[in-house]
């Protein structure tokens, strides 16, 4: 595909921009303070990647992956509460988030607190909107999306990651907590643009394994960035992990170790999709920028 990938990216990304301002402005909010709050980390400039991942896997089992940019909003609003709760000082503590100051930073730990509660509130009653989905869909995806962001999924993961703190943690306790707190997110998106297009049960199958591995190679990804990184490009200080004692694929193993786990991982995502077209280049295209990318 060349650049090709890159530019849709682009393209989604500008999409995806208009929509979540649209799906956060309907039907107004009672606080000011409180939409500015969402609203300053929604619009925070992100990859939009996961949302751009539900398409992307709509377009792979022969669907029209724009049609289904409202649940791609929901899914960004659903991590944007994440991010907002994750840099709490109860949590991860951190004071920058893509290059800017954290939503506790600026509006205090409380609105920071509600503006997450009602983002991933809000991302459920944008799920309803979806066009272009049977209710039957729209359930499935509901019921998806709610396992990715709960107690077996991101909310489980990120506790395992707060019991982990400053303790050395095995391969298989870190390969949990972060299938919760990273990849089921991953895998939502992948799944229910899959289920909004109508694929069949192999397919599914295929994607949910593509999900699975990407998602673990994106997080060996940001452990690697996390002790190679630049901080000006990543837009938070680098070298976090070791310096707060957390487990990682590279204080576990080595660097060389991690780097040479990531370029598998790929393989075993790109290897999922064995039996899709072309349809499926943009997937295959993003799971190999992993491993390159540079934030």
């Amino acid at each position: 595909m060349g650049d090709e990938w890159q530019r849709e990216w682009t393209r989604r990304q500008e999409l995806l921009e208009n929509h979540l301002l649209q799906e956060l402005g309907r039907g107004g909010v009672m606080s000011e303070t409180l939409y500015d709050s969402m609203k300053y980390s929604l619009m925070a400039g992100g990859k939009r990647l996961r949302p751009i991942m539900l398409m992307a896997a709509a377009d792979a089992v022969g669907g029209r992956g724009d049609d289904f940019v409202t649940t791609g909003c929901a899914i960004e609003m659903i991590h944007t509460y994440s991010l907002i709760h994750d840099d709490l000082p109860a949590m991860d503590n951190d004071d920058y988030r893509r290059g800017k100051l954290t939503n506790h930073k600026v509006f205090g730990d409380g609105i920071a607190v509600l503006a997450g509660d009602a983002l991933l509130t809000l991302a459920f009653e944008v799920m309803t909107r979806q066009e272009k989905a049977t209710d039957a869909m729209i359930v499935t995806v509901v019921k998806e999306m709610s396992a990715a962001a709960g107690a077996n999924g991101m909310g489980g993961g990120q506790v395992v990651d707060l019991e982990s703190e400053g303790k050395q943690i095995d391969m298989e306790t870190l390969r949990r907590m972060h299938m919760g707190k990273t990849g089921a997110l991953f895998r939502a998106a992948i799944r229910c643009g899959a289920i909004l297009a109508g694929a069949d049960e192999a397919k599914l199958k295929a994607l949910t394994t593509y999900a699975d591995k990407f998602g673990l190679a994106f997080q060996i990804t940001d452990d690697i960035l996390d002790f190679t990184g630049d901080a000006a490009v990543i837009g938070k200080p680098v070298g976090s992990d070791e310096r707060n004692h957390k487990s990682t694929y590279v204080t576990l193993t080595s660097l060389a170790t991690a780097q040479n786990l990531a370029q598998e991982t790929v393989a075993e995502a790109v290897a999922a999709l064995k039996d899709f077209g072309g349809e499926a280049d943009f997937l295959r295209e993003l799971v190999a920028y992993l491993v390159t990318r540079k934030k």
